[in-house]
């Protein structure tokens, strides 16, 4: 079983986050570039010792490449994905402003979305190389972490076909709605970005933007789905516990 350093942010606006894991990425792909060139240069000097060389790298990378689990708060935002469309943004800059809203086109998958108060934040930074370089398997493993969340509420949450992130009723029309938004990035096995969860949620902020640019289906939270409030930190245990679970690893508060 694997450790994952863990670190509750609280609340943090979305650009210190954001040069927060910009940095740890860089970090970790420079150690990752540093101990395949030593393998490398070992393996050169020595075809012969190729099996101890090999497991000197594995274990240097084991030993000095940590995950880490970030959950945070932000303060409001609209980001929008390296590939998503500006006129899924239904709001001007200056409204923006004067509504007090940060907006950010930033380097993960995915459309627009809103990050902001009442929502757990996730961001992951693993080395899928420890775990598994499907990011198929990763990002249903994401959605598995929020599914095990929601039935602890009598919620079934689960997937829309083709659509990343975690539903209600995915299948019956009209009645979708969307509780967990998704998008990542990936450097050399090396994971970024995550999962906006929306427990209390203002979900007014979605009516500016098409979220994840998908049209005609709705948004929702888990105080709008059980009709009250839901202590934010008893869902960031239970987020913490499933991510445990489905990831098979232990989590270290760093």
């Amino acid at each position: 079983m694997q450790s994952v350093l863990f670190r509750d942010l609280g609340f943090r606006s979305y650009q210190s986050v954001w040069d927060e894991q910009e940095a740890m990425l860089k970090e970790k792909v420079d150690m990752k570039s540093a101990a395949r060139m030593m393998g490398h240069v070992d393996q050169s000097a020595n075809m012969d010792n190729q099996k101890t060389d090999t497991a000197i790298v594995g274990r240097l990378t084991n030993n000095t490449i940590p995950h880490h689990l970030l959950l945070v708060e932000h303060s409001p935002v609209y980001t929008l994905g390296k590939s998503g469309k500006t006129e899924h943004i239904l709001i001007s800059e200056q409204e923006m402003q004067e509504r007090g809203i940060d907006y950010f086109h930033i380097n993960r998958g995915g459309d627009i979305t809103f990050h902001g108060p009442g929502q757990i934040v996730g961001y992951p930074i693993l080395d899928l190389e420890q775990f598994k370089t499907d990011l198929g398997w990763y990002l249903r493993s994401l959605e598995e972490v929020m599914i095990l969340t929601l039935a602890h509420y009598g919620l079934q949450g689960d997937r829309s076909k083709g659509e990343t992130g975690v539903w209600l009723d995915p299948d019956i029309p009209g009645k979708e709605r969307k509780i967990c938004a998704m998008g990542i990035k990936c450097s050399r096995w090396i994971t970024m970005h995550g999962f906006a969860f929306n427990v209390n949620t203002d979900l007014r902020y979605f009516d500016h933007i098409v979220p994840c640019g998908i049209v005609g289906k709705q948004v929702t939270s888990l105080e709008k789905e059980l009709g009250y409030t839901i202590p934010f930190e008893e869902v960031k245990i239970l987020v913490k516990k499933n991510f445990e679970k489905v990831f098979d690893i232990v989590l270290i508060e760093d």
